[in-house]
């Protein structure tokens, strides 16, 4: 038998960090973690930027708070978004990368026209091998 290669070794350790990661998140102990394939993204991306030292992890939770704070400051108002717990850390994830001049609000702003552009089923006709498994492999 062939003993595990660096890279293996590195994504089983980078697979193990996100499971725990994932562990602590709301509805990350058994339930399901994530309701839409996009709260996973926002959960990686934040993530894998702050593994690249994007930014410290302690601004993102302090962004992240202040993010919830805001929305419970808001929520007496009739016409406040309801809750979502993705919406806050994509809002955290967004601020913290702004405020280290990696996102312009520009981008942001064309990258979301570019998106809402995009028709709901474009390149179904492509296989999207996208994986939003959290759950460790069974062996």
């Amino acid at each position: 038998m062939s003993s595990p290669t660096r890279e293996s070794t590195e994504v089983g350790d980078a697979r193990r960090r996100v499971e725990t990661l994932i562990a602590g998140t709301p509805g990350g102990d058994g339930e399901a973690s994530f309701r839409e394939p996009w709260e996973l993204r926002a959960f990686a991306l934040a993530v894998a930027a702050y593994h690249a030292g994007q930014y410290e992890w302690s601004e993102f939770q302090l962004s992240l708070i202040e993010s919830i704070r805001r929305w419970e400051a808001d929520g007496a108002d009739e016409g406040a978004e309801p809750w979502s717990y993705y919406e806050h850390w994509l809002t955290a994830l967004e601020t913290v990368l702004a405020g280290s001049g990696l996102l312009s609000e520009a981008d942001l702003d064309e990258r979301t026209r570019a998106v809402l552009a995009t028709p709901r089923n474009a390149n179904h006709h492509e296989a999207h091998r996208e994986p939003i498994a959290t759950d460790p492999a069974i062996r």
